[in-house]
Formats: C-alpha cells, sequence, structure tokens
C-alpha cells in the first residue's frame, strides 16, 4: 500500500467509499445517522483535496481508503483528522497498512495526534494497538496520541 495527495476530480469516488465505510459503525456502537462531519459531501472532499490535506491509499492500482491528515511543520505534528477504508476491505489490515503508510509519509513529525468517539470500539482497539495513547476524554470523544519514540519502539518490533 501507498499513499497519494488526492487530486479534486477524484471527491465522489472518494464520497462514494466514505460512506459505505461509515454506515458501518452501527455495527460497532455507532447510532445510525450519527456520522463525521462531511463524510458525505463531495464538496467537502474536494476543498480538502484543494488543501493538500486529502490523500488516497492505493493498493497497486486500486483505491481502498483515504485519509484526511493536516500537517503542522512548525510543531512536528500530525493530525489524522479521519481515515476510512472502503467496507468491501474491511478486516484485511488495510486500515493497520494505511496508518503505517501516514507515519511513515511524515518522517520529522515528533507525534501524530487523532480523536474517535467513546462507543467507536472497533476504532478504539485499533488505535491503542497501533500505539497510540488517550491523552483526554471529553464530550464523548476520545483524544489520542503517539510520539515519535513510541513510534520507532512499535516499528522495530515488527
Amino acid at each position: 500500500m501507498y499513499i497519494v495527495k488526492a487530486e479534486t476530480d477524484q471527491a465522489a469516488k472518494i464520497v462514494d467509499m466514505s460512506v459505505r465505510a461509515f454506515e458501518t459503525d452501527v455495527n460497532v456502537g455507532g447510532t445510525k445517522g450519527e456520522y463525521p462531519p462531511g463524510f458525505d459531501s463531495i464538496e467537502w472532499h474536494e476543498q480538502m483535496a484543494r488543501e493538500g490535506h486529502l490523500y488516497q491509499a492505493m493498493v497497486e492500482n486500486d483505491l481502498v481508503g483515504a485519509a484526511i491528515v493536516f500537517p503542522d511543520e512548525i510543531n512536528r505534528s500530525v493530525y489524522i483528522g479521519r481515515i476510512f477504508i472502503d467496507s468491501i476491505y474491511h478486516r484485511k489490515g488495510y486500515g493497520l497498512r494505511l496508518m503505517e503508510c501516514i507515519e511513515k509519509y511524515f518522517p520529522c513529525a515528533a507525534e501524530f495526534d487523532l480523536d474517535t468517539p467513546c462507543w467507536n470500539e472497533r476504532t478504539n482497539a485499533f488505535y491503542k494497538r497501533l500505539g497510540y495513547r488517550i491523552i483526554k476524554v471529553e464530550d464523548g470523544i476520545n483524544y489520542y496520541q503517539k510520539r515519535k519514540s513510541e513510534l520507532d519502539a512499535v516499528q522495530n518490533l515488527t
């Protein structure tokens, strides 16, 4: 797997994938209709692409997922706003590979931050498995962080 910045003309395809991916959240504690902002908006995804925050997850020539990523070079941090894998590819290790690609894509980052709803059993277990630690819980959201030293330790185990 590799990641590449998405172009605006990929937004519709990415949105279709986003809808399929996030609709599966009802299987892991979510309520129907409880989705992240913009998950089904072509315009929002086009804006993320124009701003350089939308990345496609590719396996050979196949689009299997996407991520919204906000690097902060001044603070040497990366905020992972969202990742998703097309539901037809769930439970095949692609989410893990996507996170590894993001972490490797930003080698100068000292830390990675993200958040996910407390109710989402799948994503909370997933991020903990990857070495992310909860740094704050607020309004039903778990805020996670992984520092560079933790990244090195996890990568040395693999």
